[in-house]
């Protein structure tokens, strides 16, 4: 079996499946969170992007948070906003938690999404592929 399709298997165990683009990279993308409120949306979004290089024995690897938020803002009218942050310097541990209030409603969620990148670290090492983590996702 590929390396690429044992990270597929792999991926069952997960929120979303990796998906193979065109370009023969895999893609996960799921909403950790959302939340709806009177005309107001906020979400939570997580991907990641990995190649697999079988002539080198590599695997590059790239993951995103990004919020979004829209619609009729208590303090300010009609607001639109979408903000995108991604891990930089170097890999972060643990576990996401938010807890905000949208109109009087908690909006929670906790999601540890080290266990994706932890997941595809192994499954990479165990079929001797070097793994490497990039912070721009043009590099993968």
């Amino acid at each position: 079996m590929l390396l690429k399709d044992s990270l597929i298997e792999l991926s069952k165990n997960f929120p979303e499946v990796f998906k193979e683009q065109r370009d023969g990279s895999l893609i996960m993308q799921f909403v950790i969170a959302e939340r709806k409120a009177f005309l107001s949306k906020k979400r939570l979004l997580y991907k990641s992007k990995i190649r697999v290089n079988d002539e080198k024995k590599e695997v590059t690897f790239f993951e995103m948070l990004s919020e979004s938020s829209s619609g009729l803002s208590a303090d300010s009218g009609v607001s639109f906003k979408k903000e995108t942050y991604g891990i930089k310097g170097k890999e972060r541990e643990g576990e996401i938690e938010e807890a905000a209030k949208l109109f009087g409603k908690d909006f929670k969620f906790n999601f540890d999404y080290k266990k994706i990148r932890e997941a595809v670290k192994r499954e990479s090492e165990k079929n001797n592929y070097s793994f490497s983590l990039k912070l721009i996702e043009k590099q993968v």
